[in-house]
């Protein structure tokens, strides 16, 4: 056995960790809006793509039980493009999540 199994470690032995976020840059934002209005899939999948419509917007994962949205982009994005994205969806942008 390697000291990786023994220890539970997600490091390996080269000290690497594998994070599980494949799609993540590095040097990349991730911001988490809180979004009202979403109810179901549809609506997650409105507010998604209008958002990855944004350019710079690398994901998005919009959840309606939760109200939040998180965005991985190249920069961070101005609120306000952010803001007519979910408007344009037909939802209201509460701001960023606490």
């Amino acid at each position: 056995m390697t000291a990786e199994a023994t220890n539970g470690s997600c490091c390996s032995s080269e000290g690497t960790c594998h994070s599980g976020a494949a799609d993540v840059q590095v040097g990349d934002v991730t911001t988490t809006y809180k979004v009202s209005g979403m109810t179901c899939g549809h609506c997650e999948g409105a507010v998604s793509s209008e958002i990855s419509e944004i350019p710079g917007v690398h994901s998005v994962q919009a959840s309606a039980s939760t109200g939040l949205v998180t965005v991985v982009s190249k920069a961070p994005l101005d609120e306000t493009a952010v803001r007519a994205a979910v408007d344009e969806a037909g939802y209201e942008l509460e701001g960023l999540a606490a």
